[in-house]
């Protein structure tokens, strides 16, 4: 369904290098390769629900997101401690995980443009019911002048809004 999905296959093994240390980057590589991929894929899901307007259910994703999210993290910290290893041992290794990185991260962009135009809706929304409460509340007066007064703060009714969807 995404363009991204053909840069998330996983690529076709290449040749190991007879380098000491060329499994350990490997294994360190493929790791992160690993988590991108399933935090890609769950982000994936959770931008087409919100897309639908499913917020509810990509919100019940959360802790599964974040914890993808903690293996990424420690994936790529490992790969940055050991990319001098890396850099010798499997350099073709470093630029396919930088592409699939490059490939990942535009993903990542895409969800959060969906995540704050939903965001910037919702507000919308919100203000727009706060607007018209708020027209209902204040009486309609006019100074001396033959101007609609404006209200005080006694006339001013808050907003109580429940987060709980």
């Amino acid at each position: 369904m995404n363009h991204f999905n053909a840069s998330r296959q996983p690529m076709p093994a290449q040749r190991p290098s007879n380098t000491p240390g060329s499994a350990e980057a490997r294994k360190l590589a493929e790791d992160l390769m690993d988590a991108m991929n399933a935090l890609l894929g769950l982000i994936e899901r959770e931008t087409e629900l919100v897309r639908a307007g499913k917020v509810r259910e990509a919100m019940m994703m959360e802790g599964k997101k974040q914890e993808l999210s903690r293996r990424y993290v420690v994936a790529v910290g490992q790969l940055k401690a050991n990319q001098d290893k890396l850099a010798k041992s499997a350099p073709e290794l470093l630029s396919t995980l930088h592409r699939h990185h490059d490939a990942f991260r535009a993903m990542l962009q895409v969800n959060l443009t969906v995540l704050a135009t939903a965001h910037a809706v919702s507000e919308s929304v919100v203000r727009g019911v706060n607007t018209e409460i708020q027209k209902r509340n204040v009486p309609n007066t006019y100074t001396a002048a033959g101007r609609r007064a404006t209200p005080g703060p006694r006339h001013i009714t808050p907003l109580a809004v429940s987060r709980t969807l």
